[in-house]
């Protein structure tokens, strides 16, 4: 064999890396099958933090990393059996090539069996950074911290070459989400954060970077925890009173962008196939239009939230609970959204008609019909599903009450799950019964 001393580590010669490597193809990838150390991973494998515009964002090309990672670090400490799979790991510029190896086989007794050997090159100004195996791989940055001579030991890596251009971002952003949706779920978040061929993740991030109003820094809430170096945990559905800037969470704006989505070029629901950018485009400034008028209908919070320095004092004012923006509450914006695309796609009212509606609401939370999802005796909201599903119904017949019937079963439910009579009587209510001509 050429080169038979060849090590099993990296060399590095002036400014030149060299790691030994076979090279296997899968589908549309070129990777490579190399060996390094644990020292070597733990100094130079990182969690990326360089995609997309928004700060948040940047952290989502890796998974949240929670308290498994304790479980594996103690594990290589301890355990004289210690062994862990591979790491799928991106390698970010440092000019990549392959150099082929062959072995000395003048009799061809080995044909083909040194094919797709040979030693990888970079330039010196490589980066990587892991697409799969994170927990592994901040456990082994822990444990050498207390073990150094770890460092010592060997783990299988797999090396993919990431391009940073809109459309490498996107291939390995694609890898990410296939590797961890085919081998371990990853989170709606995650998958919001980082799917490339679902529309309505692409729309969310888009709004997160472009919006006028949406990409202000924590306006709408990615992490319930920030990064710190590759351990956080991302937002569902729900947002801390005390939180500072936040409107919304990624979740929640993505699912008000599906309910707002009516009317719009049917590829975007086919969420395994990426439409078109024409179609992307079209659907993104119909989205940005509904999103702001319902925001402006909703007594305008967003100026008052912008005009606000901090938001907990609109969501919830000390010792005023009472007098909190309701549309500051996730659940709320929810609802209001389901209401208006039912209200829309039943031919009730018209989007203009419903948001005139909307706009002549009471914009206090211990108002009707919010006190579906807020008690003003604790001051605290309740969030069971009984309680989303009255605020929806009684929503429903302050904007767009159909028949008398309809009022009465809505207040009747509303004593049910609230045990207390509505705030606003039967005959208040009847007065915006829809006429057979609207």
């Amino acid at each position: 064999m050429e080169n038979q001393s060849l090590p099993s580590k990296e060399i590095s010669v002036a400014t030149k890396t060299f790691i030994p490597a076979f090279r296997a193809k899968v589908g549309d990838w070129t990777y490579y099958i190399c060996i390094m150390k644990y020292a070597q991973v733990a100094r130079e494998v990182g969690f990326a933090h360089e995609l997309g515009g928004n700060k948040d964002l940047n952290s989502l090309i890796q998974r949240g990393i929670g308290a498994r990672t304790e479980g594996i670090k103690n594990y290589l400490l301890k355990s004289e059996h210690r062994f862990l799979g591979s790491l799928i790991v991106a390698t970010w510029g440092g000019d990549p090539e392959y150099l082929e190896l062959h072995m000395d086989d003048p009799d061809g007794v080995l044909k083909g069996v040194d094919n797709g050997f040979g030693v990888l090159t970079f330039d010196g100004s490589h980066q990587f950074f892991a697409l799969d195996g994170q927990h592994r791989l901040r456990a082994i940055k822990d444990a050498i911290k207390q073990r150094p001579e770890l460092g010592a030991e060997d783990i299988c890596v797999l090396l993919v070459s990431h391009y940073d251009t809109l459309d490498g971002r996107e291939r390995t952003q694609r890898l990410f989400t296939n590797i961890n949706r085919n081998a371990k779920n990853t989170t709606q978040a995650e998958n919001i954060a980082l799917d490339v061929d679902d529309a309505f993740a692409i729309l969310t991030r888009r709004m997160l970077t472009e919006h006028p109003f949406l990409s202000a820094a924590g306006r709408v809430r990615v992490f319930t925890r920030p990064p710190s170096e590759g351990d956080f945990s991302l937002a569902a559905g729900s947002i801390p009173v005390g939180d500072k800037s936040a409107l919304t969470t990624i979740t929640v704006l993505y699912e008000i962008l599906k309910t707002l989505s009516w009317g719009l070029p049917a590829e975007i629901n086919d969420l395994q196939n990426r439409p078109s950018d024409e179609v992307l485009e079209q659907s993104y400034q119909a989205l940005v239009h509904r999103v702001d008028e319902m925001l402006k209908a909703a007594g305008d919070v967003a100026t008052v939230l912008q005009a606000t320095p901090n938001a907990k004092d609109l969501r919830a004012p000390k010792g005023k609970e009472g007098n909190g923006q309701p549309m500051l509450r996730p659940v709320v914006q929810k609802a209001v959204a389901r209401v208006l695309r039912t209200i829309v796609d039943q031919d009730l009212l018209s989007w203009e008609e419903a948001l005139e509606r909307l706009l002549k609401l009471p914009w206090k939370i211990s108002d009707a019909p919010w006190v579906s999802v807020f008690n003003p005796e604790n001051s605290k909201m309740i969030t069971a599903k009984e309680n989303t599903e009255l605020l929806e119904e009684m929503l429903r017949v302050h904007l767009a009450p159909t028949s008398k019937a309809e009022v009465t079963r809505a207040r009747k439910t509303f004593k049910e799950v609230r045990q207390k009579q509505y705030p606003v009587a039967q005959d208040d209510l009847e007065l915006g019964i829809l006429s057979s001509e609207e």
